[in-house]
């Protein structure tokens, strides 16, 4: 009969369930007094101790941890170890007692090293499994306490800047900047709401929308056009070009598209991943700019041409260029902007002759063209 001990040692209820399995199947048709699986406890000093974790015993006895079970102190040509081994680690060990009128066999003997092998891979990938869980709880607590700390000084700037904007006349021509500043604070609220939501349980039967993270500040989404998404985004990087030292070319005029188009997040965050990277990792000093094209968009900068062999590769999650090795990054803004351009419908494709898709582009450089499909016709 299965017998459990009280407080076992943590271990998932899937491997529980296999040794019991394990276990009842040894059982079957053999006469063993005693099946036991031990695990190998961390101790302060001397030898781990062997914590009983699941039996299978023909008696009513539950056995005790190894190291204070009587019969354990006295020798017993009936009671057989087998180790619990994954690798050069000792995990513990199985137990087995033959009952007094039965004798040891070959065959006995392996199908226990057998099973031990069995349970040996089971528990080694269930402690993985164990330590991944705790790795990723260690990870999620951090990440949730450094929400916690950004929520303060953000808040902080965002009420000087309020300060800030009521001091300064209607006219002023800083207003302006500092309007700027509190819709970049929205923004970086939403980033951290987003962060907060990352993790969390959801419930059974619910699905959570996936929807673009990166939306830029100031426009609401659903009543907004591309124009009101992608205003804020090119004021932005024209504020960065300044700072830079850098020449800026943005939009002079809107086509009747931008403004009849309805607005839509993932668009938004397509151009913001495409002119963070034009900053990063263009040569200081060369142009940058937003061209506007009747079936899209393009952002381009007049730097050297991407290598022919990073042309495709730098589209793919996890891959950096050979210029951008040296600088901060994840290699995820390129292979987002075009899943989320793909999904809509459109796509993302690299130019190293912008001149070709607009006369007043550079001859040479690096265009990242966003496409999107034409709007179905209405019936």
């Amino acid at each position: 009969m299965s017998i459990r001990p009280p407080d076992p040692p943590r271990l998932t209820d899937r491997f529980l369930a296999f040794a019991d399995q394990q276990l009842n199947l040894l059982g079957r048709g053999r006469s063993f007094l005693h099946l036991g699986i031990y695990l190998s406890q961390t101790s302060d000093g001397g030898q781990p101790p062997l914590v009983l974790v699941r039996q299978a015993s023909g008696s009513e006895r539950a056995l005790p941890s190894a190291d204070t079970d009587p019969e354990l102190r006295l020798p017993s040509r009936q009671r057989r170890w087998y180790p619990l081994q994954d690798g050069d680690l000792i995990l513990g060990a199985l137990r087995a007692d033959l009952a007094p009128a039965q004798s040891w066999d070959a065959e006995i003997d392996q199908t226990l090293r057998d099973c031990a092998a069995a349970i040996s891979h089971g528990l080694g990938r269930d402690l993985e499994c164990l330590q991944l869980r705790q790795a990723l709880d260690d990870q999620q607590n951090q990440l949730q306490t450094l929400i916690h700390q950004l929520r303060n000084p953000l808040s902080a700037l965002r009420t000087y800047a309020q300060l800030l904007l009521r001091r300064l006349e209607d006219s002023s021509e800083h207003r302006p900047l500092v309007e700027g500043m509190l819709s970049e604070q929205n923004q970086l609220n939403r980033y951290i709401n987003a962060l907060d939501n990352i993790g969390q349980p959801v419930l059974a039967g619910q699905q959570q929308p996936v929807s673009p993270l990166m939306l830029p500040p100031g426009s609401t989404v659903g009543r907004a056009t591309l124009q009101d998404l992608l205003t804020p985004l090119i004021e932005r990087a024209r504020a960065m070009a300044t700072l830079q030292g850098r020449p800026w070319q943005g939009p002079d005029t809107w086509p009747s598209w931008a403004s009849e188009r309805k607005g839509d997040g993932a668009t938004a965050e397509i151009v913001a991943n495409l002119l963070e990277n034009a900053f990063r990792y263009s040569p200081a000093g060369c142009p940058i700019g937003l061209t506007l094209l009747p079936d899209g968009l393009v952002v381009w900068d007049g730097g050297p041409p991407i290598d022919p062999d990073e042309r495709d590769s730098i589209f793919e999650k996890g891959t950096r260029g050979r210029r951008g090795e040296e600088l901060p990054g994840t290699g995820l803004g390129l292979a987002l902007a075009r899943q989320l351009a793909q999904a809509n419908g459109g796509d993302l494709q690299l130019h190293v002759q912008p001149s070709r898709l607009q006369a007043q582009l550079p001859a040479e450089g690096n265009a990242f063209q966003l496409s999107w499909p034409e709007p179905a016709a209405e019936g």
